[in-house]
């Protein structure tokens, strides 16, 4: 029982520090510039230009709109676009070309506390964008060719707070902030427990068991055995409980930074249990249409791996 205890305060210590001391001045920062520029119209005079071009690929303007919020805000940001998408008449085709673009794409929320430890943020946020539009034309071209395209007439103004003088400008920032500290708490659960069960089995051994057992293979493919286990950790618990325990792998010297670089590709984005259902909360026509969004977000990812190998 003492080392459960031990092991409960020794990861409780580890989320609270990396939510509060790491991710939340940077989310503060990162959403207060979002929604100021929002605020100043800068991101609609964006939309509007980029929309256009990449309306062959499959996204719209608001397709455009999540994916600056999943690159500059988090992950789960783009739910509210999805779910306005969908009252505003937009395709299932184009829905699942957006939602497989969220799935593909590096999350902030994870990237910017990352790039505190040595992650690459050019690299990482070009990528991205590359993995994110090719999952999105894999997904509006190929697997979700069967999926109606028919559109109503669409409104694609974007609805968000004025900024014109000090109080708007204020306000944004409050607003912002208090938005920071939401997603930092909301974070220190699955960080906790998941730090918990990591440490637990690694107590037990079991993770080295299944990291031996694992690595002839991996060895043989090129990839360092040591990823099993934040891979295991994205795939179970998110992203935020990956950075975790990279956070205590990079401590510890068990992973390096370029380690983490190399392996950005697949280990940082939403496509994971956790990362999936947030998204497919977004509605019934969005939940409709993950299948072939997975399918072409595992394009765009698969387009990031190779990427990062090359650089």
């Amino acid at each position: 029982m003492e080392i459960l205890i031990d092991i409960i305060l020794r990861a409780g210590r580890s989320a609270v520090e990396l939510s509060l001391f790491v991710l939340l001045p940077i989310m503060v920062v990162m959403l207060a510039l979002m929604r100021l520029l929002e605020a100043r119209g800068a991101l609609d005079w964006l939309v509007a230009r980029l929309a256009p071009l990449l309306r062959p690929l499959g996204l719209t303007g608001l397709g455009v709109f999540a994916a600056l919020q999943v690159s500059f805000v988090s992950f789960a940001a783009p739910v509210a676009t999805l779910t306005m998408m969908e009252s505003r008449g937009t395709s299932s085709r184009h829905l699942a070309a957006t939602l497989a673009m969220v799935m593909s794409m590096a999350q902030a929320n994870v990237v910017f506390p990352l790039v505190a430890l040595g992650l690459d943020l050019g690299r990482t946020l070009l990528l991205s964008l590359i993995g994110g539009l090719v999952a999105a034309a894999a997904t509006y071209h190929l697997f979700g060719r069967q999926l109606d395209a028919s559109e109503a007439v669409l409104d694609e103004h974007l609805q968000h707070a004025q900024a014109a003088d000090a109080k708007g400008v204020l306000d944004v920032i409050n607003r912002a902030g208090a938005e920071a500290f939401r997603i930092a708490v909301g974070a220190i659960p699955m960080l906790v427990l998941s730090l918990v069960v990591v440490t637990a089995l690694r107590s037990a051994g079991a993770i080295d068991a299944l990291t031996s057992a694992l690595a002839p293979a991996l060895s043989y493919a090129g990839v360092d055995p040591v990823l099993v286990l934040p891979t295991l950790t994205k795939l179970l618990a998110g992203g935020t409980a990956m950075m975790g325990v990279m956070d205590e792998m990079l401590k510890s010297g068990a992973a390096t930074p370029a380690l983490m670089n190399a392996s950005a590709g697949f280990l940082i984005h939403p496509l994971d249990i956790p990362g999936v259902a947030v998204l497919i909360s977004a509605g019934r026509r969005t939940a409709a249409v993950w299948k072939p969004a997975a399918l072409g977000a595992a394009v765009g990812i698969g387009c990031r791996m190779l990427g990062q190998a090359l650089l």
